[in-house]
């Protein structure tokens, strides 16, 4: 791909987003300046809410701090508030086209349009911004080299739905694809870590808090973000290039389960009926709440939480519990009092909110340590969620004797930051791990000891085949080399033919002998033109070249008598 005057890199998180800007010609912007968002609400921050608004008619209002204030204040509290819509993609193991998210209001609207609509948001936003510093009257589409965020343990099939999702929004067209790059989360932050000084780490200040770039060293990425908690584990080559040495692995207990503890914890004790009945009818007084815990998260672990009880709720508890006070209801509940108006939560309530999280990060980790084959010097937390000092110190105290633990000193734009730089040099990391295996549809000649017996079929030049074969092209777990091209032969099975469809297929097993077997699920079919068909079948060559580039893979099949080829970007989304 030719190299780009600009890389902008999207980090579109489950409860923040934000981008990142980077300039290939040196001296041209440069010193671009990353967006502060919030300002006008008296906020700094790299990143803004991941919420989206519409209006009660479905069209789109407004995205991040500036959705949440309308929602949360008169005007469009009839409108559909959408947050952490970003998780169905994660929950969802079969994506379809016409996947619904779910509002706050339990209005549900085609996550295509809540997705395009958040994404096309933060691409005007960025490209306005570019064009007031630079001066530049307009951009055009080929000056641009896109990369968008994706969690490395989504499926294959949520990762092809955000390339959908950015055309639809714009960043590129069906054209020009190769100017969309979806870079791994985790691996961006890997990238971006590695170029750190000392002090760009928390407590840093000698090298010794440097990550180490000799060959051989080895560091976990543990992306501690909102929704998705992602690990990866890469060693560094020569040259500083990484290859990725194990399959990602994770979980859903980032921090916005805490999130859930808390209104869990809150359902409890003010009851079912209560609860259901304020998050109904005052959810914008619930999400400014929910809002400013997100805050508290960070805390040190010897501070509590207190937050004022809002006269809404008050009511409720009133007319649901026959005048009772909400006083009343927290005397039955150790841990939480009744302070003026405010409830207060102890240190120690506060802190068993985090223990589902923190169980289930520690878990994954250990999952990584116990391999003896491996050499893990650092452990690096980077993501919105490793802010906490409450999972630094437990991730410290957990694994500090086994290596040594890090964080930069911004860990929430570690991976918008290491996803511009991944742009605009994708070599950086080597090889990667297949999380799946990928295979063809063949046929073979019939063979009576290997082959069922209801696979047989009689071509119509009077030979038996067996049809159905899944044909291995690369094995889960194994190792696959940026820009590698891998190839394949493959022969008519007629004289007479005049095309050869290849239908893809990918599986979790490592071993799958027929497309039909449990597990094997349909990806992609493409069908090569065979011009001309004459002579000998078997001297006729179609050529299948895999092209592992980025995170995707590319499939091109040519006829080599011909010279005819199709070729396809292997889609995961079912209709």
């Amino acid at each position: 791909m030719a190299k780009t005057v600009l890389t902008i890199a999207i980090d579109f998180g489950t409860a923040y987003s934000g981008y990142h800007v980077k300039c290939n010609t040196p001296g041209k912007g440069a010193q671009f300046r990353d967006v502060q968002w919030g300002e006008e609400y008296g906020i700094r921050s790299c990143k803004t809410p991941t919420c989206a608004l519409f209006d009660n008619t479905d069209h789109f209002v407004d995205f991040g701090y500036a959705a949440m204030k309308k929602y949360t204040s008169k005007g469009f509290q009839d409108g559909y508030f959408f947050e952490n819509f970003k998780m169905d993609l994660y929950k969802n193991k079969v994506i379809q086209s016409d996947l619904q998210v779910t509002a706050t209001n339990g209005k549900q609207m085609p996550a295509m349009t809540v997705f395009t609509e958040s994404l096309r948001y933060l691409k005007d936003h960025v490209l306005r911004k570019v064009e007031n510093f630079s001066k530049v009257t307009k951009l055009r589409n080929s000056d641009i080299t896109w990369v968008l965020t994706v969690p490395a343990i989504w499926s294959n099939a949520a990762k092809q739905f955000m390339r959908d999702v950015a055309i639809k929004a714009g960043l590129v067209t069906d054209s020009d694809p190769e100017r969309l790059i979806l870079a791994l989360e985790p691996e961006a932050a890997a990238i971006y870590c590695k170029e750190l000084p000392s002090d760009g780490f928390v407590g840093g200040e000698e090298d010794t808090m440097r990550l180490d770039q000799m060959p051989g060293t080895q560091y976990i990425v543990a992306d501690c973000g909102g929704g998705t908690i992602d690990i990866t584990l890469h060693e560094v080559l020569d040259g500083g290039a990484l290859k990725e040495v194990s399959k990602a692995s994770g979980n859903d207990l980032g921090g916005q389960n805490i999130d859930r503890q808390l209104k869990s914890f809150l359902k409890e004790i003010f009851g079912d009926e209560v609860w259901k009945e304020y998050e109904t009818r005052h959810a914008p007084e619930l999400q400014k709440l929910l809002y400013e815990f997100a805050f508290a998260k960070c805390a040190d672990e010897n501070d509590g939480y207190s937050f004022p009880c809002q006269y809404n709720l008050i009511e409720i508890v009133k007319e649901k519990h026959g005048n009772k006070t909400v006083q009343e209801l927290l005397k039955g509940h150790p841990g939480v009092t009744w302070n003026d108006g405010s409830i207060d939560i102890s240190a120690a309530k506060f802190r068993s909110f985090f223990d589902e999280s923190l169980r289930g990060i520690a878990g994954v980790l250990r999952d990584f340590l116990k391999n003896q084959e491996l050499h893990i010097r650092y452990l690096v937390m980077v993501g919105g969620f490793a802010m906490s000092k409450i999972l630094q110190n437990y991730i410290k105290h957990q694994f500090g004797n086994t290596c040594e633990v890090l964080c930069p000193q911004h860990p929430q734009q570690a991976i918008m930051v290491g996803a511009a730089d991944f742009g605009s040099q994708p070599e950086i990391v080597q090889s990667r791990i297949s999380a799946l295996t990928y295979g063809v549809d063949t046929s073979k000649w019939f063979n009576e000891t290997k082959h069922k017996i209801e696979k047989k079929y009689t071509n119509c030049d009077g030979e038996e085949f067996c049809k159905d074969l899944f044909k291995r092209l690369v094995r889960k777990g194994e190792s696959v080399g940026y820009n590698e091209t891998r190839n394949f032969t493959f022969h008519p099975v007629t004289r007479e033919q005049k095309e050869m469809a290849f239908t893809f297929y990918s599986t979790d097993r490592p071993n799958a002998i027929y497309i039909d077997e449990w597990g094997v699920d349909e990806m992609a079919t493409m069908i090569v033109p065979l011009p001309n068909p004459s002579g000998p079948r078997l001297d006729r060559e179609v050529r299948l070249d895999l092209k592992f580039g980025f995170t995707e893979i590319i499939a091109i099949a040519t006829d080599l008598k011909s010279n005819k080829s199709e070729r396809i970007i292997l889609h995961f989304m079912r209709e």
